[in-house]
């Protein structure tokens, strides 16, 4: 190699380095900003999930607890994208079909 290629190699790997070890200085002394993807945001309590959450630590008697029942279905409709079904709260549901 050539003196002139070998000094430009050797001063790219330099300047490579430098830069490495400045960015590892910013990221530990907290210089550098959070990039705009990683900032978390406070949400505002969700009652569903909550009521996800406490049929969750039910376990299996959730399945016949009919406030879990509700929470799954709304859940379902929000998943499906579905407007729920307005039920009078004094009216039974029933079984179709059977």
């Amino acid at each position: 190699m050539e003196g002139t290629t070998m000094a430009r190699l050797i001063a790219i790997l330099l300047l490579a380095i430098v830069m490495t070890v400045t960015l590892f200085r910013m990221d530990r002394s907290g210089d550098l900003p959070t990039p705009p993807g990683r900032q978390v945001q406070p949400q505002a309590e969700d009652p569903l999930r909550e009521g996800q959450r406490r049929c969750q630590r039910m376990g299996e008697a959730a399945a016949e607890d009919i406030e879990c029942l509700r929470v799954w279905a709304e859940t379902r409709d929000r998943f499906l994208g579905q407007a729920p079904e307005p039920v009078a709260p004094d009216t039974p549901t029933t079984a179709k079909g059977r």
